[in-house]
């Protein structure tokens, strides 16, 4: 007790050296607190009806996965780290939500992007339907299903969109269209037998025939074809042929669907790039046979960011005079931490990070909603007394009982954990993020997760709120869905062109 201790004081007295020396000088400080509040002081409600809605979902991003990000973002510019400015953190309303499920303390992404995107909390792998409904039983979806805020702003009359790093497919993206007791149901081949008598479809066809979603961004292409169709991009690959059991191509099926329209479907970067959003209507890019890959290792002759597929999406939807919404789904963050590879975790973050900035770029403050959030967290620690500016993703300057060293990122389970001869690995030797319970896949964790918030009626993301709530928040700011309450008597929303014929004559 009394080694560790010292070995404390020893650490703060030789770390206090790293530091800035302006950050010596208590004016330092005080100057930087007194900006702050005047640029707090300073700020105005912004009232209006939201034109747009940019959502941007970090799947798995907690606070320690958003406060690392931060520190590796700057370490990559050469800094320290610590200091450094998120986009997220530019928000001026911060809130947190509550993830927990109906059945569960801590959640699953199918659970709480039911809550977060159609307003209602539901079970554990069920997506778009109620907690009456339950897992893998088909009969006990009909009748308990939920629409999203994606189908209430196209019904609307505005743009929709989506924009996912994972397969479209998967649980986030297809919340926002999809019906299904299984967030498992990709495609047909996926489903059980029962299922299909019972009159239930996968989550891939549904995203044809629910609801017209102008842009469709992410992977999945194995999901679409038939059995045993070569994948364009890797033909010898036997695991990334086409799944399907029913013989549909949907891809050839969304075309069709699509003909009178400026429609592209596209898997590679070269075909994306000669996209002209200006003449698009309707975009489908799928570029791997499941997810895409980890943004450290993405061939960018291959794919493209997720700064690129933003941008691509926002300047399609943005030409609809009533506006759109979008989903930007950063859902690799969360594979990454199942996997236990905080690198991974961390760059995915940065890299959604500046995919917020290209949003916040291409649209305007005073019409557009934009929301950060996450869905849920997971078990990962950020501890052990590092010096100030030493890499994020390397290990406490402190030494454990064992007398070996321990990385500054770990995780409560997942596997990393691993112990040889009753003692766990020397990480000079063999570098990983230690875990404490041995699990094939780190699970997630159950506290609550911030929600950032720009624009138009941004305020009201502030507090702690059930997750279900935001739906109903960000639906009542654009005048969306049931409650229309916040554009009785407004024409804030429309444009200059319109607002002259929406005008009541004298």
């Amino acid at each position: 007790m009394e080694l560790t201790r010292v070995a404390i004081l020893a650490l703060l007295a030789f770390g206090s050296s790293s530091a800035k020396v302006e950050e010596e000088n208590p004016e330092f400080w005080r100057s930087q607190a007194q900006k702050t509040l005047q640029s707090v002081l300073d700020r105005k409600l912004n009232t209006n009806v939201a034109k747009n809605i940019l959502f941007f979902l970090g799947d798995g991003m907690g606070i320690t996965t958003y406060t690392a990000a931060r520190i590796l973002k700057g370490q990559l510019q050469n800094q320290t780290g610590e200091e450094t400015v998120m986009t997220m953190d530019t928000f001026p309303n911060v809130g947190l939500a509550k993830t927990y499920s109906v059945d569960f303390q801590i959640p699953d992404s199918a659970a709480t992007a039911t809550a977060y995107l159609c307003g209602v909390k539901t079970n554990l792998n069920v997506i778009g339907v109620s907690a009456a409904a339950r897992n893998g039983v088909c009969k006990s979806q009909k009748g308990n299903e939920v629409t999203s805020i994606l189908k209430w702003a196209k019904d609307a009359g505005k743009s929709v969109g989506i924009v996912t790093t994972t397969r479209v497919q998967h649980a986030t993206p297809a919340t926002s269209y999809a019906h299904s007791a299984s967030r498992k149901w990709y495609s047909d081949a996926d489903m059980p037998d029962a299922a299909k008598r019972d009159g239930c479809t996968d989550i891939a066809s549904q995203l044809l025939k629910n609801t017209d979603i102008d842009v469709i961004i992410g992977g999945g292409r194995k999901y679409m074809t038939p059995k045993g169709t070569k994948d364009p991009e890797y033909p010898r690959d036997y695991s990334s042929r086409g799944k399907r059991k029913d013989g549909r191509n949907l891809i050839n099926e969304w075309q069709s669907m699509k003909i009178g329209k400026v429609a592209h479907y596209v898997w590679n970067k070269t075909d994306f790039d000669a996209v002209d959003p200006e003449t698009t209507d309707y975009l489908m890019a799928l570029f791997e046979p499941g997810d895409l890959r980890f943004e450290a290792e993405r061939d960018p002759n291959m794919d493209p960011s997720i700064v690129e597929t933003t941008e691509k999406a926002i300047r399609i939807l943005q030409k609809n005079p009533k506006g759109f919404f979008l989903l930007v789904e950063g859902g690799r963050i969360d594979q990454a931490h199942h996997a236990g590879r905080a690198f991974m975790a961390l760059h995915e973050t940065v890299a959604f990070d500046y995919a917020i900035a290209k949003g916040l770029e291409l649209t305007k403050e005073q019409e557009t909603l934009t929301i950060v959030m996450a869905d849920h967290s997971h078990p990962v620690t950020f501890n052990g007394y590092p010096f100030r500016g030493q890499s994020i993703l390397g290990k406490s300057p402190l030494w454990a009982t064992d007398m070996l060293p321990y990385t500054t990122l770990m995780y409560g389970n997942g596997p990393g954990h691993k112990i040889t001869n009753g003692k766990r690995p020397d990480i000079r030797n063999d570098y990983v993020q230690l875990s404490a319970v041995p699990t094939e896949s780190a699970t997630h964790s159950g506290e609550d997760v911030a929600v950032l918030a720009r624009g138009p009626m941004g305020h009201l993301f502030q507090g702690v709120q059930e997750q279900n709530y935001i739906a109903h928040a960000m639906a009542y700011a654009a005048c969306v869905g049931a409650d229309q309450r916040h554009c009785q008597g407004s024409l804030c929303w429309l444009p200059s062109n319109l607002l002259v014929t929406a005008l009541p004559k004298k």
